[in-house]
């Protein structure tokens, strides 16, 4: 059974992997990911380390509440790579993940069963080769409060164990801190039961 507030994602990138069929081979790469903005730079030093690689295919996926996802071909025949290997993102559960399949042609053409098989095979041994790691989906609050409230307000973040993103204490106090999911409406309800005490969800 799936926990609500957790999800699972790579703990590092993967051990390259090479996976050979009819003279073409396939290198195998997965990263960990943060935002798309990391894709091109990643994409970019594999092509530097196989530059007579013909196709660089990949897909990732990002987001924990709610999820997108990009593939792309890089001119293979239309979703037989980038699928495939968005396929094995998918059924390993993870996400947050980039899977990157380079192929250096080997004269021989695998048809279009052939390309899926390989794809998805190397995706699947790249994954494989990963250490998948277990997060807590966090939710980030804004508590607001006058220094009246401050020994009531540090006791609840002590008390359930939350962690302290950033703290500001001027005029008036402003802290940001990470609640996980399953656990926002039970600790807004403490902090909102002081009756000087604002509290605010952020947009992850």
């Amino acid at each position: 059974m799936e926990k609500p507030d957790r999800y699972h994602t790579l703990a590092r990138p993967s051990t390259p992997i090479l996976y050979k069929v009819k003279n073409s081979r396939f290198y195998g790469y997965a990263y960990p990911l943060i935002s798309e903005n990391e894709v091109r730079p990643l994409l970019d030093s594999l092509k530097t380390k196989h530059p007579a690689a013909n196709h660089y295919c990949y897909a990732w996926r990002l987001g924990v509440n709610s999820t997108s996802y990009r593939v792309n071909d890089d001119g293979e025949p239309k979703n037989t790579a980038g699928m495939p290997i968005y396929g094995q993102i998918q059924s390993f559960k993870l996400t947050n993940v980039l899977v990157v399949v380079v192929r250096i042609f080997g004269g021989t053409k695998l048809g279009v069963g052939g390309l899926i098989g390989a794809y998805r095979n190397t995706a699947q041994m790249a994954l494989m080769a990963s250490k998948v790691v277990e997060k807590t989906i966090l939710v980030q609050v804004v508590i607001k409060f006058g220094y009246a409230d401050m020994d009531k307000v540090m006791r609840i973040i002590k008390q359930n164990k939350i962690k302290i993103v950033t703290q500001h204490f001027e005029m008036d106090c402003n802290v940001v801190v990470d609640i996980p999911k399953s656990q926002v409406t039970e600790i807004i309800g403490k902090f909102s039961a002081l009756k000087n005490v604002a509290v605010l969800k952020k947009d992850n």
